[in-house]
């Protein structure tokens, strides 16, 4: 089962995936944690240059692109493997992010780029996606406060809201794939009801 984790900077997804994780080892279930960018190590060396606020110059082609190349060898080298041997993963950020960041936040293309986004991915997609939602100014400040500013983190205002607003049209298209969480409650709520949600799904996916 492949679950993804998904919001604008700051929402806590996160925090959330991490103690999800925690909790179904706990359980007994193998699980993979692995995040985007990153996740194997010519990912994590392309997420540093994503990050790089002395990138500023960078176009939001080559933004995608390499988002792009960071996911291909992601899904071959870890996520596929994993499910193949029966594992569950749980991804921070995955192809939905591109979605809303460079195709809702730049305003770009989307069938072109959900074209770049299926061939990057093999085609592959969650089974489960968890989206954490909070405002635009809310996620900005909390990153803000956390010491891990990076250079999406320093996009305009207006960016982060269609970014906001990228995301519940993505909800939208596919309402059975996604679950959305008021990212504002108090993170042991939250993660209370991550809890249920994917322990229903996981038991439904059994009973099939």
């Amino acid at each position: 089962m492949f679950i993804t984790f998904e919001g604008p900077d700051g929402s806590g997804k996160s925090t959330q995936a991490q103690r999800l994780v925690a909790y179904l080892r706990q359980q007994g279930y193998p699980v993979l944690l692995t995040r985007e960018p990153g996740g194997t190590p010519i990912g994590e060396q392309v997420r540093l240059i994503l990050n790089n606020l002395e990138n500023t110059a960078m176009h939001p082609r080559t933004e995608i692109l390499l988002f792009q190349s960071a996911r291909a060898q992601h899904v071959e080298e870890l996520i596929k493997p994993h499910l193949d041997q029966g594992a569950l993963v749980v991804c921070d950020r995955y192809a939905d992010s591109t979605l809303a960041y460079q195709g809702y936040g730049h305003q770009l293309d989307l069938i072109r780029l959900r074209q770049v986004v299926e061939y990057a991915t093999g085609g592959l997609k969650p089974d489960l996606t968890l989206l954490l939602d909070v405002d635009a100014e809310v996620g900005l400040k909390r990153r803000a406060g956390g010491g891990d500013w990076n250079r999406l983190d320093a996009y305009e205002l207006a960016f982060h809201k269609r970014v906001r607003e990228g995301y519940s049209h993505l909800v939208k298209e596919d309402p059975q794939r996604w679950v959305v969480f008021d990212g504002n409650q108090p993170p042991d709520v939250v993660q209370a009801q991550v809890r249920q949600v994917v322990m229903a799904r996981i038991i439904k996916m059994h009973v099939k």
